[in-house]
């Protein structure tokens, strides 16, 4: 089975630009009810990067709760680790669990196609215990 066949599309995404304030970032949190954002490219030949609650979290210790002093590319894992959509799913588990990784963003040809994360993976294989 490959990533496109598991992750989740782009089309549900929620993006946010590199410039936005960390506050702006997590008010979409908040509205779309997702744990991370993806963090658009500033240019063609950019990268993606993604904001997780754990960057949030982090930039709100450092900076003692101010938030609003930070902007996205302050705290974003720019560029975000990704893996192409066609790759066989079994690579991508085995990755996010031997680093620790939550969520791959999959993009092919610099652009990005979708979201690959440790519950997506985990909804397939609870559907095929169920079709045993």
């Amino acid at each position: 089975m490959l990533v496109k066949n598991v992750m989740t599309p782009e089309e549900k995404l929620v993006s946010v630009s590199a410039m936005a304030t960390v506050r702006e970032a997590l008010k979409l949190m908040k509205d779309n009810s997702v744990r991370s954002v993806i963090v658009e490219k500033s240019s063609d030949d950019g990268a993606y990067g993604l904001v997780t609650f754990k960057n949030i979290l982090q930039s709100i210790v450092a900076e003692d709760g101010d938030i609003d002093l930070l902007n996205v590319y302050d705290i974003a894992s720019i560029p975000a680790i990704s893996v192409s959509s066609k790759l066989n799913i079994k690579y991508a588990s085995r990755m996010m669990v031997n680093k620790s990784i939550k969520r791959l963003l999959v993009i092919d040809n610099n652009e990005l196609k979708g979201i690959l994360t440790m519950r997506d993976i985990i909804e397939v294989l609870m559907e095929s215990v169920e079709n045993l």
